[in-house]
């Protein structure tokens, strides 16, 4: 089915999303997305689907013909300070405020928000998989945080985030159990895994 543009009708409307929630490692990375009125995709899909190849074939495309697109990162000792939570929306903040156009409404993956600037919004589960604007956030947050944790892994080889991305794989997990944690390891996430399957 495809994806709506829309769900207000003449409002100016940014989809918003955020990636890395449930990471062992790295920062958490949000996106925010206003389309023009005929923005035609070639082909956007919840981020979680698409191939790497077509996620950074999309990654020029929304830049270049988005009507405003903002990127932005809470690093690990604000997620370990405040929460996961409240650092994923955080994070959905800061892009939304990088905006060069404010929205008048906005669309969230998900089903947590604290409000935005006295902006009406809207939490949608799955909203990635259900309108246009969230999917390209997701995917811009997505191919940003990538490419960041690939740099990271130059640093700290032995965590395997080039393929992992700071998840908790198996590969991951017998990485902590050997070196332990390290600088961008969320302390406040369980990364004990030698005491039992985590």
């Amino acid at each position: 089915m495809p994806l709506l543009k829309k769900y207000s009708k003449n409002l100016i409307e940014a989809g918003t999303d955020e990636v890395g929630r449930g990471c062992l490692a790295g920062p958490v990375v949000a996106a925010s997305v206003i389309l023009k009125p005929y923005f035609r995709p070639k082909y956007i899909n919840d981020s979680k689907i698409l191939t790497q190849k077509q996620r950074l074939e999309i990654d020029n495309y929304i830049k270049d013909n988005a009507l405003a697109f903002a990127i932005a990162e809470v690093p690990v000792e604000l997620i370990d300070r405040h929460n996961i939570l409240n650092a994923s929306i955080h994070a959905m903040h800061l892009s939304l405020e990088a905006l060069h156009t404010q929205p008048e409404f906005i669309l969230v993956d998900g089903n947590r928000f604290h409000p935005y600037n006295f902006t009406p919004h809207l939490c949608i589960i799955k909203g990635d998989s259900k309108y246009l604007s969230i999917a390209c956030a997701s995917i811009l947050a997505k191919n940003y945080r990538d490419n960041l944790m690939i740099k990271l892994h130059d640093e700290f080889p032995q965590y395997g985030w080039n393929k992992n991305m700071g998840y908790a794989t198996k590969e991951h997990r017998e990485a902590l159990i050997e070196h332990g944690p390290c600088i961008h390891h969320r302390k406040s996430f369980r990364l004990d895994y030698s005491m039992g399957n985590g």
